[in-house]
Order: structure tokens, then sequence, then C-alpha cells
């Protein structure tokens, strides 16, 4: 975990606390050595209202990758409650939802922005597997969710 932490001063970010839950779900989950996260929103300190509406009809593709960001940063936060003494973790794999005008069609570039971001944060651990779905809504009216799989390993 040291190493995540370093790494967030190091790009300049700020590292979220884990998110609490909008409804009756846990953040994160451990079976083994996998870490299940649930699927978490754009919220910076509880508030969605920077990033809500349809893309790219109500928000821009741009601040949608912003989104998409502060999900992912949201997915860390609630994984690190999960490791132990001594772990990392290794990100296997992303499920990205855009809230997408029925034209639209780029949601892989939404998604990018957690995928860009998860390499610069973890590395090689942070190549992953992932799936990028455009849907009609999302709670809190919010632009994207993204819930991620990662593996605790040795740090």
């Amino acid at each position: 975990m040291s190493q995540i932490v370093s790494k967030f001063q190091e790009l300049g970010l700020t590292l979220p606390a884990c998110p609490a839950p909008v409804a009756a779900y846990v953040p994160a989950t451990r079976f083994g050595d996998t870490i299940i996260v649930s699927g978490q929103l754009p919220s910076v300190k509880g508030d969605f209202s920077a990033f809500t509406g349809i893309v790219p009809n109500q928000i821009s593709v741009e601040k949608a990758k912003e989104a998409a960001q502060i999900c992912f940063l949201n997915n860390i936060a609630a994984a690190l409650t999960q490791l132990k003494a001594g772990e990392t973790l290794r990100l296997v794999q992303i499920q990205g939802f855009v809230q997408s005008a029925n034209d639209f069609h780029d949601q892989p570039i939404v998604l990018n922005g957690a995928s860009e971001l998860a390499v610069q944060i973890l590395g090689e651990n942070g190549k992953h597997a992932r799936t990028a779905v455009g849907v009609s809504t999302l709670p809190k009216n919010v632009a994207v969710e993204i819930s991620c799989t990662f593996q605790a390993i040795k740090e």
C-alpha cells in the first residue's frame, strides 16, 4: 500500500476517503486475494453535481473522462480498505458504464480516463481487462460509474 500512497504524492493526487455506499451494500469485499469493489460514482466528498448528465449532450466527453478518473480513485480508496500489511494492488478488470445519448458510441474513450490513470498509479500492475458499456441512466444522474476487480499481491 505504501507504493500506492507514494505514487499518489508523486502525481499530486489526493487519496480520497472510501466513499459511503448510497444503498444497502459494502464498498468492497475480499475473497482470498481477490478484491471486488462495488460500482463507484464520481463523487468528491459526497458531491456528484459536477459530473451529471448524458454524454455528450449534457456533459462533454472530456468532463466524462474526468468523472471516470474520480470513479477510479474512489475504487482504489475502497480496495485499500481490504489490504493487509505488506500488500499492494494489481488491477484485474474495470467495468465501466457511461450514461450515453442514443447515438454516442465513444464509451471506450470516456473509460480511457480511468485506464490511463490506473497505469500512471499502479504501473505494470495497472494494466487490465475492461468493459465499456453505454446505458440510458445511472444512479444520481451521474455520467459514469465504474467497478473494479483487484488482486492483493505482496508489496
